[in-house]
């Protein structure tokens, strides 16, 4: 959530999306909906550059009461699909700098004022995000089959010793199993990352995601998005099925999906001449 509009916030507010320097279709654009509340999308001239926006109540979108919605699971899902919509539409003729979600404006002049004095910031991104789209790579440790059902430690204190030393030294063989196959698994995550880069304009690594969030008891080792050319999109869908059909990584488990708008590579508020993580040479 963005905190562009300080202060009380008047009846209606503007939700900006996206900016652009082509202004989607006409058409398109009205057959787009961001927001259910809110009116329809629309595009404010800001000097050189376009912004699709949208006019919200006030009442459901002011911080307090945004704050609330955004805690709550599903209208936070709402939300995000909403915004991506308008960023979708947006991008119809051309790259886009996609906003923060509930990027809020107290109205068409302050958004246009806004957007004005990041103009240079705005350009350079455009100019960079032209003819290129995310991926966005999920590499998990492959997971690991169960334990035995039979060592359940009862063993261990039993007898003259000899079966609690033997079930000791069976534990201590399977952590030193369990550790060998997470450095595989980081040494094979690595791997796949260094390979993906090849053919990548810029990567940049997101933090993993925990297991209650992909549902899976393998750990999720990297989180990964790269902006590639569309001129080498195919080359880098080659290098994806070659990693995850061949069987050559059998430590780690990798999911793309792609391509996607470039959220990723697209933050206004940082120097976009510094890259997010990693620029690659051309």
């Amino acid at each position: 959530m963005s905190a562009a509009a300080a202060g009380p916030v008047a009846p209606g507010v503007v939700c900006a999306f996206a900016v652009t320097r082509t202004p989607p279709d006409p058409a398109a654009l009205a057959a787009a909906r961001g927001h259910e509340e809110g009116g329809p999308l629309r595009v404010l001239s800001a000097g050189d550059l376009s912004l699709v926006v949208q006019d919200v109540p006030a009442a459901l979108f002011d911080a307090e009461a945004l704050t609330e919605r955004l805690n709550r699971p599903d209208d936070l899902e709402r939300c995000a699909r909403a915004h991506h919509r308008g960023v979708e539409a947006a991008a119809g003729r051309g790259p886009v700098v996609p906003l923060p979600m509930a990027t809020l404006y107290r109205g068409d002049l302050t958004a246009a004022r806004a957007v004005a004095a990041r103009q240079p910031v705005l350009d350079t991104l455009l100019d960079r995000l032209r003819d290129r789209t995310e991926w966005a790579v999920k590499v998990h440790a492959a997971e690991a089959p169960p334990e035995p059902a039979t060592d359940t430690g009862a063993g261990a204190g039993t007898g003259s010793g000899a079966g609690g030393r033997a079930y000791l030294t069976r534990v201590s063989a399977r952590r030193r199993e369990r550790r060998g196959a997470h450095d595989r698994a980081l040494a094979e995550a690595e791997a796949v990352d260094a390979e993906l880069r090849r053919y990548a304009v810029a990567a940049t690594r997101h933090r993993p995601q925990s297991e209650r969030l992909t549902g899976r008891r393998a750990p999720q080792l990297l989180n990964v998005a790269y902006l590639v050319e569309d001129a080498r999109r195919t080359a880098f869908a080659e290098a994806l099925a070659r990693l995850t059909v061949d069987g050559r990584r059998p430590a780690v488990r990798v999911d793309a999906s792609g391509p996607w708008i470039p959220y990723s590579f697209a933050r206004w508020d940082e120097d976009p001449q510094a890259g997010p993580d990693q620029e690659v040479p051309a």
